[in-house]
């Protein structure tokens, strides 16, 4: 039995104590869920949250029996980008994002909707996962939305697509073999492409099939594989020995 958890490590903004502290704080928004059907009780950073905020949840012993004896076997996730934290308010305003807020980080390229591409980050969130619960992992959705565009000849060469996936999979093989960490598999996002869950568009394609279809609802519906498509079936086929 596992669980799902949205990850994506975040970095303090500065080397100030204020932003090491807000991008602690973030952490444990995404991590709250999984602190308690991974470690079957309910944290005490999120009882004194309840406290001041005068919120009471009403519990049993039976209840907190059933948390405790009813812990995840595994813990999955996905992971798309990492995000920046700071504690400064004037700072803070300058947060966006559609599913995360975060700050620009000077050191990362970002995808065509601002998502920040670390596969650093992957690694940094596999061990930060690990060694908070010690349960087996699995990464269930790790992808690049980009705006694929077909030749004349209705092929999609999403280099992008493959340097993005190519470098998620070596920190995550990386994670495993020079950390220890207890990985059970992986799966991109996704197969093929569809309406993204976080804009709500066409356009956003994360698929190794292109599907004839635009944010206006035009288009064929054909489907034709891409490069990427190509490529992943080797990774798949020589169980990752074909990425160096």
């Amino acid at each position: 039995m596992g669980c799902m958890l949205a990850a994506g490590q975040y970095y303090p903004n500065t080397a100030h104590p204020r932003d090491y502290w807000a991008a602690m704080e973030e952490d444990r928004k995404s991590y709250f869920f999984i602190d308690v059907q991974a470690r079957g009780e309910y944290p005490n950073y999120a009882k004194k949250q309840w406290e001041r905020e005068r919120i009471e949840i009403q519990m049993t012993a039976e209840d907190l029996e059933l948390l405790k004896d009813n812990t995840v076997d595994f813990v999955s996730f996905s992971y798309y980008a990492s995000l920046v934290a700071s504690g400064d308010p004037e700072v803070k305003e300058l947060t966006a994002g559609n599913i995360f807020a975060s700050l620009k980080n000077p050191y990362l390229e970002s995808s065509e909707w601002g998502w920040q591409i670390d596969p650093l980050g992957l690694r940094i969130t596999l061990n930060a996962i690990w060694d908070r619960y010690q349960k087996p992992m699995f990464i269930v959705e790790n992808g690049l939305g980009a705006m694929d565009t077909p030749d004349e000849n209705g092929h999609v060469a999403d280099d992008y697509r493959i340097a993005y996936l190519e470098a998620h999979i070596k920190a995550m093989r990386d994670a495993i073999y020079q950390d220890g960490v207890d990985l059970l598999g992986y799966t991109t996002w996704g197969c093929i492409d569809l309406v993204s869950a976080g804009t709500g568009e066409m356009n956003k394609r994360y698929g190794f099939i292109y599907v004839d279809r635009d944010n206006a609802g035009h288009g064929s519906l054909k489907r034709s594989k891409k490069k990427s498509f190509y490529w992943y079936k080797d990774v798949i086929a020589s169980n990752g020995a074909s990425i160096e």
